[in-house]
C-alpha cells in the first residue's frame, strides 16, 4: 500500500481528535501534536477513533504513554465491559447495542480517561458520538468539567440507547402475547419468543456490568472524576437500573410465555392422539366383524342368507355412526 493510501485509511479511522479549553473547541489537531497540547495548562485533547489499525493504535500510545495491556485490549476487542485503572489514566470497555433491520446488533466503545485526556476507539456496530460531541460542544460550562464530562456524555449516550431497544422487545413481546391463545401453529413463535428471550439476555449483559462501572466511578478515581461531576454518574446509574430490571421483568414473562406455549403444543397434541383414538375405536367394529367372517366357514349362521351381506353393511355403519357421535358429543372428536 502507497503513502498517500495509508494516509487516507488513517483519516478515515481518526473521527475526532480536538483541543479543548475551558469547554471551548480551540481548534483541530493531528496526532503528531497531541504530546505538545498535553503539556499545556487547562487545556484536554479528545480524539475519537473508529476501528483503528494496530500502527495507529501504537501511535496513540506513545503520545499519551497508555499502559500496554490497555492498548492491546483497545485494537484486540470482543471484551467485557469493565473498568481498568492503570496509574494516572483509566481505560473502560462500553458494550453498545443498535437496533438494524428488527435486530438488535452489539458492538464496542473502548475509552482512555486521563486528567486532560479522553480517547474512544468504536469497534462494531456503534453509534457515532457525533451528536455527544455537539452536545457537549454546546454547553462550554459543562465541558469545562473536563474529560470527565465527555466520558459521562458518552455513557449516557450508550445508555440512552438502550431503551429504545427494551421498547422494541417490550412490543414485540405483547404482539406475540396477545397471538399466543389465538393461533393455530404451535411452533412458529416459539423461535421467535426464544431468539427474543436470548436478545434480553445480550442486553442485559451490556448493562449490567455499568452499575458496577458507576460506582466504582462515584466511589473513587477522585484525581481524574471531579467531586461536582459525580453526581452525573448516579443519573447513569439510574438509567441502567431501569433498564436492567425490564429486562428482567420481560426476561421472566418470555419465560412463562415460552411454557405455555409448550403447553398448548401438548395440548393440540393430546386432542390428535384423541381423534386418533376415535377414529379407531370406529374402525375396530368393521374390523372385528370383517374379521369373523373372513374364517369362510361353510356352516356359519347366515353365511348362505340371501340379505346377510347387506345386514352387515348396515349394521356396521350404524353401529360406526352411533360411536362417532358419542366421541364427538364428548369432545373426543
Amino acid at each position: 500500500m502507497d503513502t498517500a493510501n495509508m494516509k487516507m485509511d488513517t483519516a478515515n479511522m481518526i473521527v475526532n481528535c480536538a483541543v479543548y479549553e475551558h469547554g471551548v473547541k480551540l481548534r483541530d489537531i493531528t496526532i503528531d501534536q497531541i504530546s505538545d497540547e498535553l503539556a499545556r495548562e487547562g487545556t484536554f485533547v479528545w480524539v475519537g477513533l473508529l476501528e483503528p489499525s494496530v500502527e495507529l493504535v501504537k501511535k496513540l500510545q506513545e503520545e499519551f504513554c497508555l499502559h500496554d495491556l490497555a492498548v492491546e485490549d483497545a485494537y484486540t476487542a470482543h471484551q467485557r465491559p469493565k473498568l481498568e485503572e492503570y496509574g494516572d489514566h483509566l481505560f473502560l470497555v462500553l458494550q453498545t447495542a443498535s437496533l438494524l433491520d428488527g435486530a438488535v446488533t452489539f458492538g464496542e466503545t473502548h475509552v482512555f480517561l486521563g486528567r486532560n485526556f479522553v480517547v474512544t476507539v468504536r469497534h462494531g456496530a456503534s453509534r457515532s458520538y457525533t451528536k455527544v460531541r455537539e452536545h457537549c460542544e454546546s454547553a462550554p460550562s459543562r465541558l469545562a468539567k473536563g474529560p470527565s464530562y465527555v466520558l459521562y456524555s458518552i455513557m449516557d449516550f450508550v445508555v440512552d440507547n438502550f431503551q429504545p431497544i427494551m421498547d422494541d422487545l417490550e412490543a414485540r413481546f405483547e404482539a406475540y402475547e396477545s397471538d399466543l391463545f389465538m393461533r393455530d401453529s404451535g411452533t412458529e413463535h416459539l423461535q421467535d419468543l426464544y431468539q427474543l428471550k436470548r436478545q434480553l439476555i445480550k442486553l442485559r449483559g451490556a448493562a449490567v456490568p455499568l452499575l458496577d462501572i458507576c460506582n466504582q466511578l462515584l466511589r473513587f478515581h477522585s484525581d481524574i472524576i471531579s467531586k461536582d461531576g459525580r453526581v452525573y454518574y448516579r443519573d447513569i446509574y439510574d438509567h441502567v437500573a431501569r433498564v436492567t430490571e425490564t429486562s428482567d421483568r420481560l426476561r421472566e414473562m418470555v419465560a412463562a410465555a415460552m411454557q405455555v406455549d409448550l403447553a398448548q403444543i401438548t395440548i393440540r397434541q393430546n386432542e390428535v392422539v384423541k381423534r386418533l383414538a376415535g377414529w379407531g375405536g370406529i374402525l375396530a367394529i368393521p374390523t372385528m366383524v370383517f374379521s369373523l367372517y373372513g374364517m369362510n366357514f361353510k356352516f356359519m349362521p347366515e353365511l348362505e342368507w340371501h340379505w346377510s351381506y347387506p345386514v352387515v353393511l348396515v349394521g356396521i355403519t350404524a353401529s360406526c355412526v352411533y360411536l362417532y357421535r358419542r366421541l364427538q358429543r364428548v369432545g373426543w372428536l
